[in-house]
């Protein structure tokens, strides 16, 4: 008894710490909430008024299509349904009042609604720390995401839909209430009629009749108001296929725009097209139905609404808010590995594709196709986790490495930075590569000096290579200028495997000896944040870049010299930003690490290939000096000089061989990696063991 008397307090000391934790957590998610919706705003009211909610203006404007007294569909401006413009009638008088702060604040109140539905939506039990997050969570997530920036930017109104169905299916009282709102959103959006079918299934039969019925009468009234614009809609445009754009755009994110998109067209790409749309629509309603009776219906309403985007003629940007829903599904047994979905989902939700990977052709279907492979693979393909799993609630937990002592214990954050994970989340990791790229793209556009200072630079640099007699880019330029499989082979290496080989050595990384992740993505950064200091301070023009000496550059092409700006490459990257190369740089941390970390001599060796012909590559396409090289170098050894100093050494084990976390192995002999200490197997690789 004195014992637990003794014990209570410090619980409940405990408990107002953790609770003024979580308070202090909402306050801050409100504030990024905030900071947010007034970013919108402002961004809105600076664009100029020919430029801003576009699609309104063409809707509901001074000249908009609800404003002529001819049909709707003259001009194929107008894609949404009859209902939707009998809807959308009233506002034509106020369309000057609409447009701007109202239009806007209005929308983002829609959205805060539609964040607080699927906050509430979740499936139960959740902890009193997520039901206090989410709805901030959720609102924040839902206006970084391009559907609703398109819809802001352009004046669109299809968070409408979305907002109805949510209110019908968790909101609403009755069935008949239910019923009529998502009927009314099927008026708005025919592909959301595909929800009447997952509730008859579901066994809210009532609900689903209340739907067909609701849409029908409103599709009724459309026709009884405008008959001709009905029809022309509905019969002539086969519901409003081919309306608006191009549907072979990138704009048009369904299966039937990725089909334009691959070359197909005729007879051959409407058959595909309709068998892919039923198998998609028989998959994805079956796995809606599974998880809407294992207890997770908003999991089953994103589904659903993922299958009606893919099989619809056109399924705009704006229009796939279905597939940020779909976070709300757990996939993974293991709590390091729930961010992973989540991750993927905010990644190409918020970010465009030619952002999330590199300029490869044969990545092109992928990059220009990344909203619908979310939403397909979430409707038909990612295995969520069921309620009923032992691993719903309780995952497998994460294990730690144990830290090794650093030398600079006092400096704050390091000790928490030697905190190790196992496996560090993924989403954080993502998250912090793209926003780490985007600060080195801006740094590295916004460090551009002057074109004097690069070219005295450069002049400067050519100076100490002759004196040093290491000057031969001009000599290497021309050699592979006379060799035209060396000119392909250099150039398509200079354009291809600078971001890619790096991404994937990270990857492997992560999956197989996670600490040592850690460890090489930080000696990687630092080195990356080195370099732009480069850039900042001193200004290099290329070789390419320098007039009257003669190279050739075999990447970009030939640049006008009498133009300050060299054409249109100066409009996306800095090209005074050569010293250090990073090229270089990128390629040698890559050896260095699978030197370091590959159990095989054969795969030392292959690896080693990739610097030099990185050298090479620089070199004789007149992108960069041999100092350039050297510099790279230099700022990836003080990368790793730098983490070895912030966070100690780290014990670099050999590769995984199914090894489970945490498992007690035989100490590693690799006393020659690690200053002449022998390191365990599960402390700074988490469990890996060596390759024999």
């Amino acid at each position: 008894m004195a014992k637990a008397e003794q014990g209570r307090p410090g619980g409940a000391v405990g408990a107002i710490g953790v609770g003024a934790r979580v308070g202090a957590a909402r306050i801050a998610l409100w504030a990024v909430v905030a900071v947010l919706g007034v970013r919108q705003i402002a961004t809105v009211l600076r664009t100029p008024p020919g430029e801003r909610l576009t699609d309104l203006e063409t809707w509901i404007g001074e000249r908009g299509v609800l404003r002529v007294t001819g049909s709707l569909y003259e001009t194929d401006r107008f894609t949404g349904t009859p209902f939707a413009g009998l809807v959308l009638k009233p506002l034509a008088r106020s369309a000057e009042q609409s447009l701007g702060v109202a239009w806007t604040f209005g929308t983002l109140l829609l959205v805060a609604a539609l964040g607080v539905a699927a906050a509430r939506a979740l499936p139960g039990p959740v902890s009193r720390r997520t039901a206090l997050l989410a709805a901030p969570v959720a609102i924040s997530l839902l206006m970084l995401s391009l559907p609703v920036r398109n819809t802001l930017h352009l004046g669109q109104t299809s968070i409408i839909p979305v907002l109805l169905v949510l209110l019908g299916c968790f909101q609403a009282r009755g069935e008949r209430n239910s019923g009529m709102l998502i009927g009314i959103a099927a008026a708005l959006q025919p592909a959301v009629l595909l929800f009447a079918p997952l509730l008859w299934l579901t066994g809210r039969r009532r609900t689903a009749l209340n739907t067909a019925t609701t849409f029908a009468a409103c599709t009724a009234l459309a026709w009884a108001a405008m008959p001709q614009d009905s029809w022309t809609y509905w019969v002539h445009h086969v519901v409003g296929a081919g309306l608006g754009g191009n549907p072979g755009t990138l704009a048009n994110q369904s299966v039937h725009g990725a089909l334009l998109r691959l070359g197909l067209s005729g007879p051959l790409e409407i058959a595909l097209f309709l068998l892919l749309a039923t198998a998609v629509v028989v998959v994805g309603l079956r796995r809606a139905v599974r998880y809407a009776k294992d207890g997770q219906l908003l999991l089953a309403v994103a589904l659903t609404g993922c299958v009606a985007v893919a099989v619809s003629p056109t399924a705009w940007q704006h229009q796939l808010l279905w597939v940020l829903l779909a976070v709300a599904g757990r996939v993974g047994k293991r709590a390091s590995d729930r961010m992973v979905w989540p991750a993927a989902v905010v990644l190409v939700m918020s970010l465009p594709g030619e952002m999330l990977l590199p300029n490869m052709t044969v990545l092109h279907p992928l990059r220009d196709n990344a909203l619908l492979v979310a939403a397909l693979a979430a409707a038909c393909a990612v295995p969520f986790t069921s309620r009923t799993s032992p691993y719903w609630q309780t995952p497998v937990p994460t294990d730690y490495a144990k830290p090794v002592p650093g030398r600079w214990s006092w400096v704050p954050l390091v000790p928490f930075w030697r905190r190790v994970l196992s496996r560090p989340s993924l989403l954080l990791e993502l998250l912090l590569i793209r926003v780490g790229y985007s600060v080195y793209s801006h740094v590295r556009v916004a460090a551009n000096g002057g074109r004097a200072d690069a070219e005295e630079h450069a002049r400067q640099i050519l100076s100490m290579e002759q004196f040093l007699h290491i000057d031969i880019e001009h000599w290497a330029n021309q050699v592979v200028v006379e060799v035209r499989w060396l000119e392909v082979l250099l150039s398509f290496h200079y354009t291809s495997f600078h971001f890619l080989v790096p991404l994937v050595i990270l990857g492997l990384l992560y999956v197989r000896s996670p600490a040592d992740y850690r460890w090489a993505r930080t000696s990687l950064a630092l080195a990356t944040v080195i370099a732009l200091i480069g850039f900042w301070l001193y200004p290099l023009a290329p070789p390419r870049l320098m007039p009257g000496l003669g190279y050739v550059d075999t990447v970009h092409g030939p640049q006008d010299f009498a133009n300050p700006e060299y054409g249109a490459m100066t409009a996306v990257t800095n090209q005074y930003a050569a010293m250090p190369s990073l090229h270089f740089g990128w390629s040698l941390w890559c050896g260095v690490i699978v030197v370091l970390l590959a159990p095989k001599l054969w795969m030392k060796l292959l690896v080693m290939l990739h610097p030099l012909l990185t050298l090479c590559a620089i070199v004789a396409t007149a992108n960069h000096w041999v100092l350039d090289a050297v510099g790279g170098a230099a700022v990836v050894a003080a990368g790793f000089w730098l983490t070895y100093a912030l966070a100690g050494p780290r014990g670099l084990v050999l590769s995984c061989q199914g090894g489970q976390p945490g498992s007690a192995e035989a100490p590693v002999p690799i006393a020659e990696m690690c200053g002449g200490t022998e390191v365990p197997a599960g402390s700074a690789g988490s469990g890996c063991g060596t390759s024999k």
